[in-house]
Formats: C-alpha cells, sequence, structure tokens
C-alpha cells in the first residue's frame, strides 16, 4: 500500500487519518490514539508522503515533527476545508475532508510556524519565557499602567526573574 497523500484531524487523545494511493481510491483510514500515532503513522506512510491538516496550534507542533522525518506537510485554514465535508462532521468525515481538499490546485496553505514564529524561546535571543510578559508590564491599554483591567480587579504578573508583582484594582 503506496499512500500519496494523507489527510490528518487532530483532536485532544485521538487522532484520525484518512490516506489515498495514486488512483484516489482511500486505502488507509484509522483512528490513532495520541500516545502511538506518531509511531504508527512512522511506519505505515513512506517518507515524502504529502501530508494534510487544519491549521491550529497543535497541528504547528505536529508538522514540525512530521517535517523532521521527511513528511511534506500542508496546513489548511479550517474555513477551506468545510466545503469538503460531505455530511455531519466528525473526526473521520473531517479527515477525508482535509485530504480532498489537498487535491485541489487552487487551495490555499498556511505555512508552518517555526519554534521561533510559534513563541517558543530558542535561537540566539537567549528570551526566557517571561521574558516578554515582563517587559509588557505596566503598561495597559486605557492607560492607568500596571495592567488593571476595569474597577476592583486584580492582575498577577511575574517578572523575568520570578518575582511576583501584582496590580491592584480601583
Amino acid at each position: 500500500m503506496k499512500l500519496t497523500r494523507v489527510g490528518v484531524d487532530l483532536a485532544k487523545n485521538v487522532f484520525q487519518v484518512h490516506g489515498v494511493d495514486e488512483r484516489e481510491k482511500p486505502v488507509w483510514k484509522r483512528r490513532l490514539k495520541r500516545a502511538t500515532w506518531l509511531r504508527v503513522f512512522t511506519e505505515t506512510v513512506e517518507p515524502g508522503c504529502e501530508v494534510g491538516m487544519e491549521a491550529c496550534a497543535g497541528a504547528h507542533h505536529w508538522a514540525r515533527e512530521l517535517q523532521r522525518r521527511g513528511y511534506r506537510v500542508k496546513l489548511i485554514a479550517p474555513q477551506f476545508v468545510k466545503p469538503y465535508l460531505k455530511s455531519q462532521k466528525d473526526d473521520a468525515k473531517d479527515a477525508a475532508a482535509i485530504c480532498e481538499a489537498m487535491s485541489r490546485e487552487e487551495m490555499r496553505y498556511v505555512a508552518v510556524k517555526t519554534n521561533r514564529a510559534a513563541g517558543h524561546p530558542g535561537g540566539s535571543s537567549g528570551q526566557k519565557p517571561g521574558d516578554e510578559r515582563a517587559q509588557r508590564q505596566g503598561q495597559s491599554d486605557s492607560g492607568s499602567g500596571g495592567g488593571v483591567w476595569g474597577g476592583g480587579t486584580e492582575a498577577r504578573w511575574t517578572t523575568a526573574s520570578g518575582d511576583p508583582v501584582l496590580a491592584r484594582g480601583r
């Protein structure tokens, strides 16, 4: 079984996959648990295969993992997958719709974010996860400073070193 295109519907605990061969015939439909899906996927699908997912935060992570293993990953915005759903929405039909949408020449794709573009620290910037928040501290849209939203509310932040900062409302 040589797959040419696989649509993957990502969910919280299970991932649904739908694969077609060179004749566009569905030959692999499976529901895979999160803990084992990547292992089963790499054992079944040859590197170089085209893999599609709906674009979301988790899809960027899995796209980077699959690209590292040699797959060609395409992310599609959810509004472009919806027209290809054949009936009521469920995970298996979503995976089939993603696979179908990938076959269209005019389909527009979302670029896979790198770790840095996804907001993860890394590279030569030396930025720590709390740095951006500490830099924003003391700024608010209302101009009142301290990050207070409305009357009587509190906002808790930590500085880059982890020290707590408390801003009290009016």
